[in-house]
């Protein structure tokens, strides 16, 4: 009887843990148990005073506080690693979203669906289908890029003259104040056509001048500055990144000193500037400098603090002393990028962005804009990449043949471009949900680390699966080759804005754990507070939520596991059930993993990057899910894109049961090993890769134009024009198709099974045969022009390939030297 009725206790404790239920309902039950246990005779004395031994050191806050939590609180103070002001800056920029809500083990996909679907005014709409069409149709990729290394005059001033720079500043001062969705739909058109083109208007829409000057620059400083940038009068840069401080931006060795000086005729206060930066995007054509600097103040003339810190001032690059550096060359995408120096340059406190009340204050400034930036011009370059590169390997995989059929209908062909489909649906779902966050007023930074990661990540790798697809014809560079530019400036991407190894490694999780958790965050500020009873107290009421957080998601993870969350409510019984099922299933199993990971590594979890690039990982491929879940219910749950949204899910959970067991086998422990394993994978590992069938589908579905295909090509141009080759070659997959049936009515009249070039003979024969009529054969033979202008591949003349604009530029700046 008494094990009958402890038995019962466990699992009523166990389903009020599944459910979060509050510590004194916990206590209830246990009470309301013994109560009734008691009358049927199965608990005694000795039973209630173990009870009352466990429960009233936990109930009674006195007792708790004292003899339990003040000791705890004291080890762990002692290894809890300080946060340096940079990092709580960091920590504290930005706002959480739907990936708390993953991060705590119980998302609500109910609520996911609430998220409204960002949408487009009709001014952005017009937008996109005139000034960005238009200067789409304006440029030539391979004369940019080979010949001018830069976009042609006519092309930057057009940019100038429609405010292309202007997206993200407001009506007042003159911009267009588009939403953060519009901006990833204008750039992801821009990127389909040239890397170069996308990343010139990308940089001052994203962090920069504009954004800071909006958000915290003085009124004078607005009025001045943001007419002039929403008209292309000024140009901006942003110069944060230094020789010696790349990834760790913080410890830029550029300085200012505040100090008296002259300036115009007068003597002020202000600034002594030195700085050397490099890898600046736009400084070779900037004609305002946003500068990051550490700011001292040895004579207090600002206050008390004679080491403000991190500041950021705007510069006129015209101002004496100012030197702008030659050029730096990115990988053959010759965007506007160079170093910018200054020695002992003397402005005036005014030019600190926001004025002196903001000196020491741009970390902070700066974290707070990337946490949206980030979200915006990387990922929306790389969806549009992405997509770009999706279509075009699908037309070009029907129209190029060998062994007398397409290549893409090869199973080896089908498995990559099954990759390229997947990630343009996921890709475009990720930036539109996170857009869309921002347009709610989210300020989401781990979100934003999450895509920037994941979307260049994506990028590189579809770029690759585009090349080995294309083959020769994508690894000779030449004006008929829209993959090369992009496969060579792949790397940018991954660099900028947060390298990718940093932001796997340590952003996402990093910033996610403590932001995410509901409770971490507080138990780090208890130890910061100096009264000793309040600092007790709040840590008290932390790591008791924290112990009840824990166990819940123990509960929750053996069960989702044991059931494979069968059990578990999804808004739709349909097909999609099983995504929502295991993606609560792996949120669980990530919060659990999260306590654990920290309560075996405890401080230094911060130095184990691996194991905090796993977790992120997690986090990282739930969110991807999410946000394709989302996409298909944003569009009418159409069935004819289903394999595109179970490509995607069955791709992103198989990513997230790899980095559970790979987490697990780099526990320190044995033993521990052995137990989680038992726990998450009780029947082995549940999720399986997408299979060769439904990478079938993906692979037809690129070759074949469909509705499904047309969404996956949104804000892709495609227009049928000559400087445009993936529009050229979309309109060659059209007619092609229309004229494979008169290819196969020669073929079964004349009774012989011809390969399927050389259409213009076949068109003769046809028409000497009297099985074509004029019409039908001049269409073949038309074809056949398109079609040898999609396989063919450039070639050139030895002398135009000589280098000599950079052989003379080395020979002159050796004479300098000499």
């Amino acid at each position: 009887m008494t094990l009958i009725f402890l038995l019962g206790l466990l699992v009523l404790l166990s389903i009020a843990s599944y459910h979060r239920a509050s510590w004194n309902t916990c206590l209830g039950i246990a009470v309301a148990t013994l109560l009734v246990g008691t009358f049927a005779g199965a608990f005694g004395a000795i039973s209630w005073l173990l009870f009352l031994l466990i429960a009233v050191p936990l109930s009674v806050t006195g007792v708790r506080q004292q003899y339990i939590i003040k000791p705890i609180f004291a080890a762990f103070k002692k290894v809890t690693p300080t946060m340096s002001d940079t990092e709580k800056s960091a920590i504290d920029a930005g706002t959480t979203w739907w990936e708390a809500d993953l991060f705590c083990g119980r998302p609500d996909w109910n609520k996911l669906h609430q998220y409204p679907a960002p949408k487009l005014t009709i001014e952005e709409q017009a937008f996109i289908d005139g000034p960005v069409e238009e200067v789409c149709s304006m440029l030539d990729d391979w004369h940019a890029t080979h010949e001018l290394t830069d976009l042609p005059q006519d092309v930057w001033q057009y940019l100038k003259d429609n405010k292309f720079f202007a997206m993200i500043i407001k009506k007042e001062f003159g911009g267009l104040e588009f939403s953060a969705y519009a901006q990833s739909c204008v750039l992801q058109k821009l990127t389909s056509k040239s890397t170069l083109l996308s990343s010139i208007v990308g940089v001052p829409n994203s962090l920069g001048p504009g954004e800071l000057l909006q958000h915290y620059g003085t009124k004078e400083q607005k009025d001045h500055y943001l007419p002039r940038l929403a008209s292309g009068q000024e140009i901006p840069c942003f110069a944060l990144t230094s020789p010696e401080a790349g990834s760790d931006a913080s410890a830029i060795p550029d300085y200012g000193v505040v100090c008296k000086g002259e300036w115009n005729g007068e003597e002020v206060v202000g600034i002594s500037l030195t700085w050397n930066k490099r890898y600046i995007t736009l400084a070779p054509v900037a004609t305002v400098l946003g500068l990051a600097f550490k700011l001292q103040d040895p004579d207090g003339l600002l206050g008390d603090d004679k080491e403000p810190g991190i500041t950021c001032a705007l510069i006129p690059t015209d101002t004496p002393g100012v030197e702008i550096g030659r050029r730096h060359f990115p990988l053959n995408v010759p965007f506007q990028n160079g170093p910018t120096r200054g020695k002992d340059i003397f402005v005036p406190l005014d030019y600190i962005i926001g004025g002196p009340k903001m000196a020491g204050q741009g970390w902070r400034m700066l974290v707070e804009c990337l946490s949206v930036g980030r979200a915006i011009t990387l990922p929306s370059n790389s969806t549009g990449g992405i997509k770009t590169i999706a279509l075009a390997t699908g037309s070009y995989s029907r129209i190029r043949r060998q062994f007398r059929l397409p290549i893409g209908q090869m199973e080896g062909v089908e498995e990559s471009m099954a990759k390229l489909a997947g990630y343009a649906y996921s890709s475009d779902a990720a930036v539109s949900m996170s857009t869309g966050a921002v347009d709610l007023g989210e300020k989401p930074s781990v979100v934003s680390a999450i895509i920037k990661y994941h979307l260049t990540e994506q990028m590189r790798e579809a770029t690759i699966h585009g090349m080995d697809v294309h083959g020769g014809k994508g690894i000779m560079l030449g004006p008929n080759n829209y993959l090369g530019r992009g496969y060579q400036g792949a790397p940018i991407a991954i660099t900028v804005e947060g390298a990718n190894i940093l932001t796997r490694n340590m952003i996402i999780y990093g910033q996610g754990a403590i932001r995410c958790h509901p409770f971490v965050l507080t138990e780090l500020g208890a130890c910061a507070i100096e009264d000793r009873e309040e600092a007790l107290a709040v840590f008290d009421k932390a790591l008791m939520g924290h112990v009840g957080f824990t166990i819940s998601n123990l509960v929750r993870t053996k069960w989702l596991a044991l059931t494979n969350a069968r059990f578990t409510s999804t808004p739709y019984k349909d097909e999609t059930a099983e995504f929502y099922r295991v993606a609560s299933r792996f949120s669980a199993s990530l919060a659990l993993m999260s306590d654990i990971s920290m309560a075996v590594f405890g401080g230094s979890l911060k130095r184990k990057e691996r194991i905090s690039a796993r977790l992120g990982d997690l986090l990282s491929y739930l969110y991807l899910v999410s946000a394709t879940l989302k996409r298909y219910n944003d569009e009418g749950r159409k069935k004819e894109d289903f394999a595109l949204v179970q490509w995607s899910c069955q791709d992103h959970l198989y990513h997230c049961q790899r980095a559970l067991a790979d987490l697990i086998n780099n526990m320190p422990s044995a033993p521990l090993r052995a137990m989680l394993k038992i726990m998450l994978f009780p029947f082995g590992r549940p999720v399986r890769k997408p299979t060769d069938k439904l990478e079938h589908k993906l692979a037809h579905l690129l070759q074949v134009p469909s509705e499904t295909r047309n969404r996956l090509a949104n804000y892709i141009y495609l227009k049928n024009e000559p400087l445009n080759l993936v529009g050229r070659q979309e309109q060659t997959l059209k007619d092609i198709l229309e004229v494979e049936p008169l290819f196969d009515k020669v073929c079964r009249e004349k009774g012989v099974k011809l390969p399927f070039f050389q259409l213009d003979k076949v068109a003769q024969m046809g028409l000497e045969a009297g099985i074509l009529s004029q019409a039908e054969a001049d269409k073949l033979a038309a074809v056949e022009k398109a079609r040898l202008d999609v396989i063919n591949v450039d070639d050139f003349d030895p002398a135009d390939l000589v280098a000599g604009n950079v052989a003379r530029g080395e020979s002159e700046k050796k004479a300098d030297a000499a």
